[in-house]
């Protein structure tokens, strides 16, 4: 039998001891760096509402109705609208009830909701944590922002401790309460995943998206920082099952609050607006209008009129800057133009044939309604020889008034620039390489002079719309 040395031993016994030591300490300084939410969770749940809606009817109606899911809103971004009251088996004189959350912005009762919570309610019901029932009233709603203030007779209410959205950083811990599935004052966690998000048909709201769990009935409840401040409200999810699936969206408090602040002295809120169709510089945009780094929103259009025309915006702009904020992306710039005060003034950074400028220009208010759509009116081509490989026609009457000065494709050649930088045929060109194109004569000389072996910008409208597109010449 072999004789262990004491001193073999006592060295193995002290290594164990330090490596469970280490470990011990990995895992108690792991535990210490996750955030404890129990005391801000005790201290803001009171603040925090239950909402239900109840609308009168008497007949079925469609799916959209029943769960008063307005229609414009995309399958991929569908807001949480509760349960309906009775299901299949409800009666036509019953009433139908759905449920989401809310929060106390004022102890006499001022409370914030999403606008979709309460949309085409004929009574609104709100909870308070201390189970007490209250009729509300609806003081307004903005669809565009989604939001929508409510008013509760009493006084004397928790109300919620507003914070600063524009802090907010990503990777930050954020925390909802709400009530998903109509379970009150249920508590989930994550983190910011990105800030200044843009959805589909909701351009003026720079979303905060988070990986928040946000199921139906969390619609319009508060989103804490670790701080115990509200900083957004929760609305929207990016799901495929109709189910949460890991991404979440909440309108930033500073976007809310200047809403509920309009509505209370309003009743509407206005917005500001250039009168500008913008796109994205991407990098062969920025490489055919000289750009070092792709990045602005790209002025495509101008509204007759507008704000921008009349400050001296010019289609072919790219603005970098707007009131000393950078423009990093187009989507960038809705968000911003959208909280200034109509009337007042506003500073653009622009590059404008390849030049940094400086212009300031007045406000204007958006208007409602999506304007007038234009449309592409067929001719017979007139055949012209030109190095991009299409066929152009003049414009007819109606087509100058519709667009403005320009030549029609009426034949794209394939395997030629024209075809490779994408143009199709009722594509007016109106512009190329900071040139505005008048007529044939006009679109002839300026192709023949265009540079070899590079990208230059080409200005056209399709469908109504104008936008920029590169167009390479190889020689």
């Amino acid at each position: 039998m072999m004789k262990q040395n004491p001193n073999s031993i006592n060295v193995k016994a002290i290594i164990y001891s330090t490596l469970w030591l280490c470990l011990s300490l990995i895992s108690t300084t792991s535990q210490a760096s996750l955030p404890d939410f129990t005391e801000l969770v005790e201290e803001t749940s009171p603040s925090v509402v239950n909402i239900a809606t109840v609308k009168h009817s008497n007949q079925y109606g469609s799916m959209s109705e029943r769960y008063n899911i307005p229609q414009q809103v995309p399958d991929l971004f569908r807001h949480f609208f509760g349960q309906p009251g009775q299901g299949r088996g409800q009666s036509p004189q019953q009433e139908k009830s759905s449920l989401g959350s809310g929060f106390i912005i004022s102890a006499d009762g001022y409370i914030l909701t999403n606008n979709h919570v309460v949309h085409g309610a004929d009574e609104i019901i709100v909870r308070l944590s201390d189970r007490r029932e209250l009729e509300a009233r609806l003081i307004g709603a903005d669809v565009r922002a989604d939001l929508a203030l409510l008013k509760v007779q009493a006084t004397g209410l928790p109300r919620v401790e507003l914070g600063d959205s524009d802090k907010l950083k990503v990777g930050e811990w954020v925390l909802a309460i709400g009530s998903p599935f109509g379970f009150d004052y249920s508590v989930t966690a994550g983190i910011v995943s990105a800030k200044g998000r843009s959805l589909p048909n909701e351009s003026y709201v720079p979303f905060i998206q988070t990986d928040v769990a946000i199921n139906p009935g969390n619609s319009g409840g508060p989103l804490f920082n670790l701080e115990g401040e509200v900083v957004g409200i929760n609305s929207q999810i990016y799901t495929r099952s109709g189910g949460f699936m890991g991404v979440s969206f909440a309108i930033p408090i500073s976007v809310a609050i200047d809403v509920a602040e309009q509505l209370k002295d309003k009743g509407k809120v206005s917005r500001g607006w250039l009168g500008v169709v913008i796109q994205e510089v991407n990098k062969d945009l920025a490489e055919s209008f000289g750009l070092a780094q792709a990045k602005g929103a790209l002025v495509a259009q101008l509204v007759p009129g507008s704000p921008a025309e009349l400050g001296g915006l010019q289609s072919g702009d790219i603005i970098t800057a707007f009131n000393g904020q950078e423009i990093n992306l187009s989507s960038d710039l809705p968000h911003r133009v959208g909280r200034i005060k109509p009337g007042s003034k506003a500073k653009l950074n622009i590059v404008r044939n390849g030049k940094s400028k400086v212009i300031t220009l007045k406000i204007g208010a958006l208007p409602d309604g999506d304007g007038q759509k234009l449309g592409v009116i067929p001719q017979k081509p007139a055949e012209q020889e030109n190095r991009l490989g299409i066929v152009v026609s003049a414009l007819s009457a109606q087509q100058e008034r519709n667009y403005g000065p320009g030549v029609v494709v009426s034949k794209v050649i394939n395997g030629r620039a024209g075809a490779m930088a994408g143009l199709v045929q009722g594509d007016v060109i109106s512009m190329i390489y900071g040139e505005r194109i008048a007529s044939l004569a006009d679109f002839n000389r300026i192709v023949a002079a265009l540079p070899s072996k590079r990208s230059v910008p080409m200005q056209i409208v399709r469908r109504g719309s104008a936008m920029f597109i590169p167009l390479r010449m190889s020689e």
